[in-house]
């Protein structure tokens, strides 16, 4: 493994540290502190400290030497200052790495053949990387420094452009922490220690659904045909006319319904088929990104405050136009608009009492419960990725509140006039739906847990506690 050759001190520690996992594994000697690095292809191995180890496992492509120093301070505050550099020198000395002057200077710059440009048509680039599925949204000029980098040098590309280095470094450690560069993956999330506040928003990939979408897509392209939409736009529209003109005799027998099965068994159906009514409106969105010639890498559960439902990794749908985005976003309520429709035309014919009838409403009320609740703008659900599509302000919420920190801060806007009007309105509206929501949330919570187990609450909460700030050996 080369390392380019440099001769001052300074270089050094600017330097992304190189990723050994290609050549190297790295092991840890039970009932010792130290590790070993251990050669793939040979068996040759080398032993470290525990603190070297630590380092060692920051050498992946996508931290410099001066990160990986101050992650060893923090981890080891008694390491010194020049701790990363001797071990640099030391892997050097071993035979780890190799210092190679005739090395050009920007080969370890290069892009993999598996990322590709894609222009969109807002008016800045997509860099996508297929292999790891990661992302990279770019200016024209970033465009044109990220396709010089393996022609010339850093402090070359710097001058051409008049950019500074740290701001080429960075651009260069973006593309390492997305695994855009040869030798580099795309940074992991750290693994944090349990706090209870997870238990509100977390994921469960399930499958990868985009071998079956691609296989299937080609049956149902004349869903999007322009005909289709014709016929489907007037029959929602006469359906929608109707059900406004029957809205009290549904009401009624909502509450009829409620008043005869009980609330239970009411709320047991309505969950079972608002489950249904996601997991189609998930397929919506997938479909309508492969039927665009997008990636759907994965499908699985989205648990909010335990209470679970389907989630569809559409991220590729950035490398589209704002239209078709905006299609892709859209297509999960359309669809839920059309199982209203239709579950109402069952209601309307069926016999009164049946099955069909019954169950018609019920799903009917699923379908519409579940389009209220995702064109909410103010929680990260279809309403608010719409938003995002619409204005074209990409991170809508933390550009909002960021709006607000740097004009409390004197710090530069840089916005247009229509965005900043925009991020003005909607960040007071998102502050009040969060603490609306979770203060509502945290009084109840606390409210049961002090009348109900207030003694179990405190030693679970005194137990988590020293969990938690106990330090990690």
């Amino acid at each position: 493994m080369f390392l380019e050759n440099d001769h001052t001190t300074t270089n050094y520690h600017s330097w992304i540290c190189p990723d050994l996992r290609t050549y190297w594994r790295l092991g840890r000697i039970p009932d010792s502190g130290e590790v070993i690095l251990r050669a793939i292809a040979s068996l040759e191995k080398f032993t470290f400290s525990e603190t070297e180890g630590y380092a060692l496992q920051h050498f992946s492509g996508q931290y410099t030497l001066n990160q990986v120093q101050a992650a060893v301070q923090r981890k080891f505050p008694d390491a010194n200052s020049n701790f990363t550099l001797e071990l640099l020198e030391k892997l050097i000395k071993l035979g780890v790495l190799t210092l190679d002057d005739q090395k050009p200077p920007s080969s370890k710059y290069q892009l993999k053949s598996t990322v590709e440009w894609i222009a969109n048509p807002d008016g800045y680039w997509i860099l996508r990387n297929q292999e790891d599925f990661t992302f990279m949204q770019v200016s024209d000029r970033e465009k044109n420094v990220i396709s010089r980098l393996e022609q010339g040098s850093i402090q070359a590309i710097a001058e051409e452009f008049c950019i500074s280095r740290d701001q080429l470094k960075q651009l260069l450690q973006m593309l390492a922490a997305t695994g855009m560069l040869v030798g580099t993956q795309p940074a992991k999330p750290p693994r944090n220690k349990f706090n209870p506040l997870q238990l509100l928003f977390f994921k469960v990939k399930l499958f990868n659904p985009d071998n079956f979408l691609s296989q299937n897509i080609d049956k149902l392209r004349w869903l999007w045909s322009k005909s289709f939409t014709l016929i489907f736009v007037t029959f929602l529209a006469i359906s929608t006319v109707f059900a406004i003109h029957y809205r009290p005799e549904i009401t009624f027998e909502i509450a009829k319904l409620i008043q005869t099965y009980g609330t239970s068994s009411f709320f047991c159906a309505f969950v079972l088929l608002m489950a249904l009514v996601i997991t189609l409106h998930e397929f919506g969105h997938a479909f309508t990104l492969k039927h665009f010639g997008g990636i759907v890498p994965e499908m699985g559960l989205l648990f909010m405050m335990l209470i679970p439902a389907a989630y569809t990794n559409t991220t590729d749908s950035y490398s589209l136009s704002r239209h078709r985005r905006i299609l892709v976003i859209g297509a999960g309520i359309i669809v839920q608009i059309a199982l209203a429709a239709i579950a109402f035309w069952c209601w309307f014919y069926s016999s009164k009492g049946s099955w069909l009838h019954i169950g018609s409403l019920v799903l009917m009320t699923a379908a519409l419960f579940t389009v209220a609740l995702n064109l909410n703008p103010l929680a990260k659900f279809d309403g608010y990725y719409l938003a995002v599509a619409v204005t074209g302000i990409n991170n809508l919420r933390r550009r909002a509140f960021g709006f607000y920190g740097k004009l409390l801060r004197g710090k530069p806007l840089n916005e247009t006039n229509k965005n900043k009007l925009i991020l003005a309105i909607y960040a007071p509206f998102s502050l009040a739906y969060i603490w609306m929501v979770f203060g509502f949330l945290f009084w109840r919570i606390t409210d049961w847990t002090l009348v109900n187990i207030p003694y179990t609450a405190i030693v679970t909460l005194t137990i988590w506690l020293i969990y938690y700030f106990l330090p990690r050996h």
